[in-house]
């Protein structure tokens, strides 16, 4: 029995899940997006309580590491990071853009020839990765500008994008090419499933050096 806690603050709600073996324990969301860093340990303590588990029973940590809101990104690293470092246990990190290709993926099967999720970062702006039918990343998550989209999806057939906005009536040509999957929120099931084939596999990073993916520079204003 192998428990996984799943953290989740890259967005406008913050999720908390327990799986056990890849399957649902427990979850619970958090819509006050302002109030992400004085919900979540509550949040992790209420779910260990309703898995009937103690945090010493869980076997790693997998966090949604971005892209995403940068306050947010370093909410839910900084709380998974101090977990495992504290019960010793590996720190498992997933890409928003991968996780919602894989859903796609894993609804639409050979279907399609290229997954492509595609994430607002601000006007005009995106983060978008693609993958193949097999499930291969062959172009890795990136931060791009306007119609660098176009260079991106040039020469591709049967694609399936992943994104709430291309589909939308400013976007028409790419709609017109592909079919728009408008599901930007991660799925549970598939998730629980892909972390737990991450953690079977010993896929966890280097907790000293771990670092959200912000895929583009933070800007600040004095």
């Amino acid at each position: 029995m192998k428990y996984l806690l799943h953290i989740d603050t890259s967005g406008d709600t913050g999720t908390v899940a327990i799986a056990c073996n890849g399957e649902l324990v427990c979850s619970c969301t958090n819509t006050e997006t302002r109030n992400q860093a004085g919900r979540i340990n509550i949040m992790i303590a209420d779910m260990a309580l309703e898995a009937g588990i103690e945090l010493s029973d869980l076997a790693a940590v997998a966090v949604c590491a971005g892209p995403g809101s940068y306050t947010g990104l370093r909410i839910g690293l900084a709380t998974a990071k101090g977990l495992c470092y504290a019960l010793g246990i590996p720190l498992l990190m997933q890409n928003k853009l991968t996780l919602l290709a894989y859903q796609a993926y894993r609804k639409s099967g050979n279907e399609y020839k290229y997954y492509i999720p595609v994430l607002l970062a601000r006007e005009n702006e995106y983060f978008i990765s693609v993958f193949d039918n097999a499930f291969v990343n062959i172009h890795e998550a990136t931060h791009v500008i306007g119609d660098e989209i176009d260079n991106i999806l040039a020469g591709k057939e049967a694609i399936c994008i992943i994104s709430e906005h291309l589909g939308d009536e400013n976007h028409q040509k790419y709609a017109k090419n592909a079919y728009v999957d408008q599901e930007v929120n991660i799925a549970l099931p598939f998730w629980f499933f892909y972390a737990f084939e991450e953690f079977k596999c010993n896929r966890t990073v280097n907790l000293s050096t771990a670092e959200p993916f912000y895929l583009k520079q933070v800007y600040t204003h004095k």
